[in-house]
């Protein structure tokens, strides 16, 4: 009886498999640390949430979890790092990468190979697996991802969604004991999402994974973590067991419609290397209206950004936007950025005077990082830049890809307010996301996009009643919860 006592209170002693022990890290470019003197650990097998404001180092935890950092950016690491009991600065180069495996925010970072099935090839070949073992391995992670498919496709030609779960998917193949997230349903519809997240707590019972997410909002999550962490500057983490969904509150925001026309594309329709993408879509906004384009991952809802901006040709159809071109904030906001400042960036187009451009900082929060290089920010952070510069330089129609990824609860309060006030004075905003409390919020029409096609156009009150309509576009209703003070 006495053994069994004993063997079962070994059993119940929990490893760590990553700790910090006062633990400060600075960037080399940076006179202040991103944070001091920190101290946590992650349990064999638990599943954490690193929570926070934007920019409070989130991210960096991680890459320096999966020895990323600080090696790769030359920053300056102090304190007790270990990684399953032992130094994590005595792992040689790439040691470490078979056991500890990385989805990053920005999916488009991480891939090397042109088709999805030569990028998985790709990761096998760097933990030298057998080309039998590789083939067999391939075909049963396409299978568990529901991404067979999608095997030969072009990786650049998919939605960010099905990036995001063919990075997930590569990531798994490596078989890795931990498993590190950085917003993995950032840029997946709200249906997929919760089968993302069905699908990785049956992965992780399975393969007694430990996995640590970073994530601002918890929604589609449910009862997944185990705890959350909240990252501060400095001090033990704050930690809170059994973390569950949060609510989001926005102010309720009256219609700003007018009669006049500000956008409209007449039945617009794009092929790329024989493949349609869009087919006679029609869609009209009015000047001072909100409108959300929701619909599942790779139903076009960027390709119809990018088209309207002329990044992708049409093949048929008109586009009217008046004598300017809309201003446009894509996916992957750096792709706009054209400065070494951040306040420069702002300040880029001239078009808004200093107060406006001071108002717009403060509220972004972009003030804190004002000298920041735009590329050395985070990524919720690049995001705020983008958005901020294309709201001072006015342009009548703004095009916002997924404003809300990586933006904490006050960012969100923040954009939902200035992109009200822009509707006000008369511009036109259209907004793809999957982030139905948001758009439920913001929005005073939903168009809805399947498989390239316009499917619908509804009043925002009412697209949430149709419940035949939310199921076919892979959509969750936010009704129910806190949207409005």
């Amino acid at each position: 009886m006495v053994n069994t006592l004993i063997e079962k209170s070994m059993t119940e002693v929990k490893t760590a498999t990553i700790e910090f022990q006062h633990v400060s890290f600075r960037y080399p470019d940076d006179e202040e640390a991103v944070f001091q003197d920190i101290s946590f650990d992650i349990q064999v097998g638990e599943r954490v949430v690193l929570t926070g404001p934007s920019g409070c180092g989130k991210s960096t935890l991680l890459y320096l979890m999966n020895r990323l950092y600080p090696s790769n950016c030359d920053g300056e690491l102090s304190g007790s790092l270990k990684l399953w009991d032992k130094d994590a600065a005595s792992y040689a180069p790439g040691e470490i990468n078979s056991r500890i495996a990385t989805v990053f925010q920005d999916p488009d970072a991480q891939f090397c190979m042109p088709t999805v099935e030569q990028e998985m090839a790709f990761t096998l070949e760097n933990l030298h697996v057998p080309r039998l073992e590789m083939e067999r391995r391939i075909t049963d992670i396409l299978e568990m991802t529901g991404l067979t498919s999608l095997r030969k496709t072009n990786i650049h030609i998919l939605s960010g969604g099905m990036k995001q779960r063919v990075a997930t998917a590569c990531a798994i193949l490596m078989q890795p004991e931990v498993l590190l997230l950085d917003e993995p349903l950032a840029h997946l519809d709200p249906l997929s999402a919760r089968e993302y997240v069905d699908w990785l707590d049956q992965l992780q019972v399975s393969h007694a994974l430990t996995i640590v997410a970073v994530e601002h909002r918890l929604d589609l999550w449910g009862t997944f973590f185990d705890r959350a962490l909240h990252v501060q500057s400095s001090g033990t983490y704050p930690m809170e067991m059994n973390p569950t969904k949060d609510s989001m509150v926005f102010p309720k925001r009256a219609s700003s419609i007018q009669p006049e026309i500000a956008f409209e594309a007449i039945n617009v329709s794009v092929h790329v290397k024989g493949k349609q993408l869009l087919k006679d879509v029609s869609l009209r906004l009015q000047r001072g209206e909100i409108a959300v384009l929701a619909g599942p991952n790779g139903s076009g809802k960027s390709t119809f950004l990018k088209t309207v901006c002329g990044i992708l040709k049409k093949s048929d159809g008109q586009i009217e936007s008046g004598h300017s071109f809309p201003g446009y904030v894509p996916q992957s906001p750096e792709h706009l950025f054209v400065t070494q400042r951040v306040e420069d960036e702002i300040r880029f187009s001239k078009r808004s005077d200093d107060a406006s451009v001071e108002d717009i900082m403060s509220r972004l929060r972009l003030d804190e990082i004002h000298d920041a290089h735009p590329f050395s920010v985070s990524h919720g952070q690049k995001r705020r830049v983008a958005i901020g510069a294309m709201l001072a330089d006015k342009r009548p129609v703004l095009l916002l890809d997924e404003p809300t990824s990586g933006q904490d609860a006050a960012a969100l309060e923040e954009l939902f307010s200035l992109i009200n006030a822009r509707a006000k004075e008369g511009f036109a905003v259209l907004i793809v996301t999957h982030d139905m409390t948001f758009a439920a919020a913001i929005a005073d029409t939903i168009f809805l996009l399947k498989d390239g096609e316009l499917t619908g156009r509804f009043a925002n009150d009412v697209l949430w009643q149709d419940d035949e309509s939310l199921k076919l576009h892979k959509l969750v209703s936010p009704i129910g919860e806190c949207l409005h003070v």
